[in-house]
């Protein structure tokens, strides 16, 4: 049976990307204190959390959790996960730059571990995630050096995150053949309106080997709240840059979804999330929230029943 001791509480996992962001100081804590006490037990963040704002140099995020942590007296209740191998002293010329394969040099791992434990304020992760791929790499070299990390009794379980079905095969086979811990997690993009990074192989994979997939961007870095629907709102928030992408395959999603939600009455965000829970190899999704509004609304999935005939033309609405 796979181990899935990361796992625990309500099926959300809180994105810690805005935490000493959008999410700072007291509004932060306010945010995790809600989550915790609506059953919440799962943080996902990374030491490169929030690099990308001008004068930041990551591990804002893990600062926050971790005096939270603290403060809340929490830690043994709570499932950490956090990620390295996009925390680099080069400039990304994009976000999609972020990270070098020297990251991934048994060295650095072991030191960027160290750096998110003390953020963190704890002594162990429960898990700890391949931040990226970089397939100049021998994947085997990656298992080995995140192998290393649970030997060293810091980590306790081990996942890979923007993986494709042919590495996290060849890592998986490695990992079988040397003994080695294997990848129980993978955490790739993946909601109603972006499919293709975990699709039929990977969706097969998962299941037969017992990996939990956590996604992320499960609301579409805020599109799939239905608040960016003409060319003028992508140009609202922090994040409005990113639903771009989904401009000419997103409205007939979003005409599903408001289907939806006038026969349940549920928002946007919770038929998302309450669609994602539904597809195989699926315990939980990442979705952040800015306050505890927000937190409250996403919440709203957790006992969000939708029929086989919501779910069938959710899945179809994207062409």
């Amino acid at each position: 049976m796979a181990d899935h001791s990361f796992i625990a509480g309500i099926p959300l996992v809180l994105g810690g990307n805005v935490f000493g962001w959008t999410a700072k100081g007291d509004k932060g804590l306010a945010v995790l204190d809600a989550f915790y006490e609506a059953g919440g037990r799962m943080i996902d963040t990374a030491d490169v959390y929030s690099a990308w704002v001008p004068g930041h140099e990551g591990g804002e995020s893990e600062a926050v959790i971790g005096k939270w942590l603290a403060s809340r007296g929490v830690r043994s209740e709570m499932k950490i996960h956090t990620k390295t191998g996009m925390l680099s002293a080069k400039k990304p010329s994009s976000p999609g730059s972020m990270g070098d394969p020297s990251l991934y040099e048994p060295r650095a791992v072991m030191d960027h571990l160290d750096a998110s434990l003390e953020r963190l304020q704890t002594d162990y992760l429960d898990l700890y995630y391949a931040h990226r791929d970089f397939e100049e790499l021998e994947v085997e070299s990656i298992v080995d050096v995140f192998d290393a990390t649970v030997k060293s009794g810091k980590v306790r379980a081990i996942g890979a995150s923007n993986f494709q079905a042919d590495r996290l095969t060849a890592a998986l086979a490695h990992a079988d053949a040397n003994e080695l811990e294997p990848f129980r997690a993978l955490q790739n993009q993946y909601n109603l309106v972006a499919r293709d990074d975990y699709g039929p192989r990977l969706q097969q994979l998962c299941t037969e080997r017992g990996i939990a997939m956590l996604p992320f961007f499960g609301l579409a870095a805020g599109y799939l709240t239905g608040k960016y629907r003409q060319p003028e709102d992508f140009d609202k928030g922090q994040r409005g840059y990113r639903t771009k992408d989904y401009m000419e395959s997103g409205p007939p999603v979003l005409a599903a979804m408001d289907e939806v939600a006038s026969e349940t009455g549920a928002s946007l965000p919770a038929i998302a999330l309450a669609w994602l829970v539904r597809q195989p190899g699926i315990p939980a999704p990442i979705a952040s929230a800015r306050n505890v509004g927000q937190l409250r609304e996403t919440l709203e999935f957790t006992t969000l029943d939708l029929s086989d005939d919501q779910l069938d033309r959710l899945t179809r609405s994207l062409a």
